[in-house]
């Protein structure tokens, strides 16, 4: 009987989801077998050629789980959650498919409390040892790789598709820069640390950004700022360029937003739009932007996990 192997991607990634594989091997073992190892051992191109060897022969599967989901029941219970997932897709993906054990790399059982515990082992460096889980190592890097690749286009700015998520210098320079995006675990230590965590109100404006690329809109500028004005967000759709003002509450029932726009932030707001379409007119890569019908636009955001709650354009 074969071997069920086990092992997760991301567990220490700031952003992105958590990803487990799980693998069984063909009886008996492929030539390429021989070359299963640690996936983070291989380069990108020969994880991506062995993924698809194991894919096009194994029963294999992968389990997910989102970074929202993560920061609402913790690693260790998302680690639990992606490892039942992805062998309950295994199993129904390749219902003929059959094991004699499972092993699972590191030192914890993910599988315990279900009837397969009996059959896991747990084994540190068995994404090394073990060629079950090597491939199901590469599967789940594979897949998770190319998840956080294609967040570069819509989440651009913060690098995904150098770091994966993962906590290095650029990440933390984007972060500081533009606050967390969707996609980001706020419940990991160093977005609570005060050195990256940004103000809230820029924070709200990320979101808000997201929100309407969504929806159709191209961001043109976040948080601009000039010694005589500043725009949270200016956005196009169709003929039209919006200036949004981002309004951030604890709590989304604290009243009308439109009541925090006075006349004196009203005059503001249109003499911030008016300087922008004037700057657009004299600058080469926004001159596009001055035929454009300028309008004035609200959105608010409340609470921990930073909710868009309306944006809507204000009348004249």
């Amino acid at each position: 009987m074969a071997i069920l192997g086990i092992d997760e991607v991301g567990r220490g990634s700031w952003a992105g989801p958590l990803v487990v594989g799980a693998c069984i091997l063909p009886q008996p073992h492929p030539d390429w077998v021989n070359d299963l190892t640690d996936s983070k051992q291989l380069t990108p191109e020969r994880r991506v050629e062995l993924s698809k060897l194991i894919l096009d022969c194994a029963a294999v599967a992968t389990g997910w789980v989102s970074a929202n989901e993560l920061d609402r029941v913790g690693l260790a219970t998302a680690l639990k959650l992606a490892t039942r997932r992805a062998v309950k897709n295994l199993r129904k993906s390749y219902p003929t498919a059959r094991f004699s054990e499972i092993i699972i790399d590191g030192t914890s059982n993910f599988l315990s409390g279900t009837r397969l515990t009996s059959r896991v082992t747990v084994l540190k460096k068995a994404d090394l040892l073990i060629k079950e889980v090597s491939a199901a190592s590469i599967v789940a890097k594979v897949a998770r790789d190319n998840y956080m690749i294609n967040l570069e286009d819509k989440f651009p700015g913060y690098g995904f598709k150098k770091h994966k998520g993962y906590g290095t210098a650029a990440h933390r320079a984007a972060l500081s820069k533009f606050g967390p995006c969707p996609e980001h675990r706020y419940s990991v230590r160093p977005l609570h640390n005060a050195s990256l965590t940004t103000a809230k109100g820029k924070r709200a404006e990320t979101i808000v950004a997201y929100h309407l690329m969504r929806r159709g809109h191209q961001v043109v500028a976040r948080n601009h700022r000039t010694s005589r004005y500043e725009i949270d967000l200016v956005t196009v759709k169709d003929d039209t360029i919006y200036f949004t003002e981002v309004k951030y509450r604890q709590s989304s029932d604290r009243g009308a937003p439109v009541e925090a726009i006075t006349a004196e932030k009203l005059s503001r707001m249109r003499f911030a739009a008016q300087s922008f379409m004037a700057y657009a007119l004299v600058m080469s890569t926004h001159n596009h932007l001055a035929d454009l019908n300028p309008r004035l636009a609200v959105a608010t955001v409340s609470g921990p996990r930073f909710h868009v709650d309306d944006w809507f354009v204000l009348q004249d």
